[in-house]
């Protein structure tokens, strides 16, 4: 069981200011999965669907939506359901649902496939998506998370990962971990944000954007709800289910992305999702990059990206 959250609540009239970031991108909002979800696009071509990691929003992939429209691709960044500008539903935060929303936006942008780009929870979903709804994944580009079954066996079995991740352990306490985010105009956020990177330090204006986005009513709580399933489902049927689900082989070329100073997801527990992927695999460790690769180093990781993507062969 979740805890209950409020009914679903859509962005107030105060929301677009706050996560409608004006840019090159066009804002819209598409309907899937039974919910309605905020994008930003810019350029045209084979459609890259860029997934954003906790605690962020849309906007962390800034630097990408350019970058890859510039290199002649739909570059398209969804606000997941809970988050940003996407509808805020009382239920529907186990990642089996989350991956059917991400296939779900790609069907209704009108597109046959995707090259799904996940970061931390967006690649735990685009591992996921790229499972459920193969023919719907056309690539798969992972920063910072590895596979799913990767994932629950680092938590559970490496003590060093165990004490990384405490935050997630954290977020199954009822209530009080939302009131922490948003405390102090989401002063956590930023503290968060910060201790997650490497050396290169996010600026003000990106720490208050972040801290502006959890604030908005509801979002810290469904921010939370994906890590509370993802802990809670451990011994459960539905979380067993969904474990052994996640044993079938990833078919599509894979790009892993990682910095070699992530202090949350350890460089150890991320190599090795490899063994999931029958296709191309490739692993690419940013040396003193954190957390947040895209953003850290954006000319970097957009640059390793773009180069995969236009790859019509990537080799292992």
């Amino acid at each position: 069981m979740t805890d209950q959250a409020p009914p679903t609540a859509r962005p107030t009239a105060a929301t677009p200011a706050t996560v409608r970031i004006e840019g090159p991108w066009t804002h819209r909002d598409v309907a899937a999965n039974g919910a309605r979800f905020h994008i930003a696009e810019l350029g045209e071509g084979p459609l890259v669907l860029l997934l954003h990691g906790f605690p962020q929003f849309w906007w962390t992939w800034r630097h990408q939506l350019v970058a890859l429209a510039d290199a002649g691709f739909r570059a398209v960044a969804m606000d997941l359901r809970g988050v940003g500008g996407s509808d805020r539903t009382p239920r529907g935060y186990d990642p089996a649902n989350l991956a059917l929303d991400i296939t779900g936006v790609v069907r209704s942008l009108g597109e046959p496939d995707a090259a799904l780009v996940g970061h931390d929870l967006g690649g735990y979903l685009a591992w996921t998506a790229a499972v459920m709804r193969p023919k719907l994944v056309r690539r798969l580009a992972v920063s910072s998370m590895p596979h799913p079954r990767r994932w629950r066996a680092a938590m559970l079995r490496d003590r060093k990962q165990t004490a990384a991740g405490s935050y997630v352990w954290g977020f199954q306490r009822p209530w009080l971990p939302e009131r922490q985010l948003v405390a102090d105009d989401g002063a956590l956020v930023g503290r968060l944000v910060r201790d997650w990177s490497g050396p290169s330090l996010p600026d003000d204006e990106a720490v208050e954007t972040y801290r502006r986005a959890m604030c908005i009513p509801s979002t810290a709580h469904c921010a939370i709800e994906p890590y509370r399933w993802m802990v809670r489902s451990l011994a459960r049927p539905d979380g067993i289910q969904f474990n052994r689900r996640m044993k079938r082989p990833v078919r599509v070329p894979t790009l892993h992305l990682h910095g070699s100073l992530d202090p949350v997801l350890r460089t150890r527990s991320a190599a090795g999702s490899g063994e999931y992927v029958e296709a191309p695999y490739r692993w690419r460790l940013f040396d003193g990059l954190g957390h947040f690769p895209h953003e850290e180093d954006p000319v970097a990781f957009s640059n390793e990206l773009v180069s995969w993507l236009k790859d019509p062969e990537p080799d292992r």
